[in-house]
């Protein structure tokens, strides 16, 4: 353990009577007053003892030690102050430079901790959102902000689901009721929150006249009248979402819907303040939440600046229900568009966090750089095939395509993290049994290289028999087909490499189009395609959420894909409150889907970013959003 000198700077009253300066003191950075006092005493030409005493975080004393003057002690472990540094243990009058009094007095020493300042966290969220009015929002950068300035009923980091305004909750027997009981916290404004709050926000969220980009989630939600809000025109009252007290909070289900917990977490689930929303006409428009004199939060930061097209600052909100455990004081938050522009100045440590990093520098980083960070996203690009066209009615052309594609090429070529697909549930979804989804369902038989290429010729002449074609007939029809993809130069880069892998391994030279998102939109959604790209991501932490999309039903369900005993295991998922029997379920429909292949799985999309090694404790939600609840920085 370190020493201290024990260092008396006082003033001489007499040669008899001596004693301490009564000296105030302020702590520069604290901006907290101190009063070291003590009284005189006549004394003699012996040795006395003093009480040490070590003060921080305000004047309150964390350890004291009574010493012989002019002795060495034991310096006590280091305290902790969110936001500052330790500078070590100073005197009241630190500019007499600790020098020696060698006098026979007695008096009580004040030693005081010594902080640096303040060091923010400066953080690029990238481009600057749309909105952080958690209803309206539908970016990822919006959904990172609110993540940090509100909270909802759980708060989801790294996958697992904690509890967050909600200290607890139940599910009914039957699955039908879920009660959440919230615990005591406040707004920002120091005002209460309670459940009625929730039930505010909730309704705002689903009500068509806010006009949120989210307001289809609702219908996932599965709870009662939320969907007839949302398309029907149905009535607020309602909806099953209820305020049995302050502190109680009720939802009632159409059906059971075990991912509705963790589905809480997202950010369109957070609250807002009914009497701030509406007193600045922002029912909705959001502008309140980038407003700081108007805006009222109750997640560990609060917005105290914003400057359009530059960037924002949030500080600790000391209302935060946890707020002993935030560490950081300080985000300045940047709208960096560049990913070069922000690399360089991560590089240069001007910037403490990156959402993105430049293509160029992925696969030097990937492997050996313990600062640059690769997740998966809970979503699939994937190719559709039009079920309803006679040729693709075929499964045996269906794989043929499906093993006729090298995806480790087509990830490498396009250099932006992503991860080879062997199936439509990405990584990252976590079952029952504490266990991956998709690696335990297996590759469907699906190789992420070019060693099913010799499979696929055999379906292929497979499949021209079954067709009652040759095989050079088979590749003259499917040459007539087009590949419709949505205008980007990733999506084109992927079509040219599916139609190149195509012509070498089969010989047939598809046909490629692209369409502006609306148009490619409507053609997908009408069947006028005969293959499409296609993508989905998940909103909540449920596989369910990935291939119930494929139900016969269902209006994202673009292949038209259609099988009774697919459709019977998602419906026997969702109905059970058993999580053994969803997930059983679930994995059982998985094999059914992959084993018509509907679709061909090309790559899983990931979610990069770089984050200095002196900051610590951060999270990041598996749908993306990054979490400095718990983040401290080290030296």
């Amino acid at each position: 353990m370190k020493k201290i000198l024990i260092v008396v700077a006082m003033f001489c009253l007499s040669t008899l009577v001596l004693g301490c300066e009564s000296v105030s003191s302020t702590n520069s950075t604290d901006n907290t007053t101190v009063s070291n006092t003590s009284s005189s005493s006549v004394t003699t030409n012996t040795q006395q003892e003093v009480i040490v005493f070590f003060n921080s975080n305000g004047g309150s004393s964390v350890s004291s030690i009574r010493q012989d003057y002019n002795s060495s002690v034991d310096e006590p472990e280091a305290p902790i102050k969110a936001g500052y540094t330790f500078a070590g243990w100073y005197t009241d009058e630190e500019l007499l430079s600790l020098f020696d009094f060698n006098s026979n007095i007695q008096c009580d020493i004040r030693l005081y901790a010594k902080w640096s300042d303040i060091k923010p966290l400066n953080w690029n969220i990238g481009a600057e959102p749309m909105t952080i009015d958690p209803a309206l929002n539908g970016d990822a950068s919006g959904g990172g902000v609110i993540n940090q300035t509100f909270e909802g009923l759980v708060r989801e980091i790294d996958g697992i689901v904690y509890p967050g305004i909600a200290s607890s909750w139940e599910i009914s027997q039957d699955g039908l009721t879920i009660t959440f009981h919230l615990r005591d916290s406040k707004w920002s404004d120091g005002s209460d929150l309670t459940a009625n709050d929730f039930v505010y926000s909730f309704k705002r969220g689903m009500d068509p006249a806010t006009a949120s980009q989210y307001a289809w989630i609702w219908e996932y939600t599965n709870i009662v009248g939320a969907a007839e809000v949302v398309y029907d025109g149905g009535s607020l009252d309602d909806v099953g979402i209820d305020a049995t007290d302050d502190y109680t909070l009720v939802i009632t289900l159409n059906q059971p819907t075990l991912y509705l917990v963790s589905l809480m977490s997202l950010f369109h689930f957070m609250p807002v303040k009914q009497s701030v929303v509406e007193a600045t006409g922002g029912y909705g428009d959001g502008l309140w939440a980038s407003t700081p004199e108007d805006v009222v939060s109750n997640g560990p930061f609060i917005l105290t600046k914003y400057t359009y097209e530059e960037g924002l600052v949030l500080e600790k909100n000391e209302y935060y229900w946890n707020s002993d455990n935030v560490y950081i004081s300080r985000i300045n938050g940047y709208f960096i568009e560049s990913y070069d522009t922000a690399y360089l100045a991560f590089m240069e440590e001007e910037l403490d966090v990156i959402p993105h990093v430049p293509s160029s520098v992925i696969q030097g980083n990937l492997q050996i750089n313990p600062e640059f960070y690769q997740f998966p996203l809970l979503g699939t690009y994937y190719v559709n095939f039009n079920m309803d066209d006679e040729l693709f009615s075929n499964i045996n052309l269906r794989k043929a395509l499906a093993y006729a594609i090298n995806r480790e090429e087509i990830v490498a070529s396009l250099n932006d993290g992503q991860i080879p697909a062997i199936g439509i549930v990405s990584p990252a979804f976590i079952d029952n049994n504490e266990e991956d989804f998709a690696t335990n369902a297996g590759n469907f038989g699906i190789a992420t290289d070019d060693s099913n290429y010799a499979l696929a010729v055999s379906l292929f002449a497979q499949a021209a028999s079954e067709l009652e074609m040759t095989v050079e007939l088979l590749q003259a029809a499917v040459s007539s087909k087009t590949y419709l993809y949505n205008t980007s130069m990733a999506n084109s880069q992927v079509g040219l490499m599916l139609q190149a892998s195509w012509a070498d391994v089969l010989g047939i030279d598809i046909v490629l189009q692209n369409q502006e998102w609306t148009i490619f939109k409507n053609s997908c959604r009408d069947g006028f395609f005969d293959l499409s790209r296609g993508y989905w991501q998940a909103d909540y932490l449920d596989p369910y959420g990935m291939l119930s999309i494929f139900c016969s039903d269902d209006y994202y369900n673009d292949p038209n894909y259609s099988n009774e005993a697919f459709d019977t295991l998602i419906e026997e998922a969702l109905s059970t409150t058993d999580p053994n029997i969803h997930y059983e379920k679930l994995y059982e429909a998985q094999a059914v889907f992959m084993s018509d292949m509907p679709i061909i799985p090309i790559y899983y999309s990931s979610d990069i970013l770089m984050v200095q090694d002196y900051v610590i404790g951060w999270g990041r939600s598996a749908f993306g959003a990054i979490d400095f609840s718990k983040a401290y920085f080290v030296d």
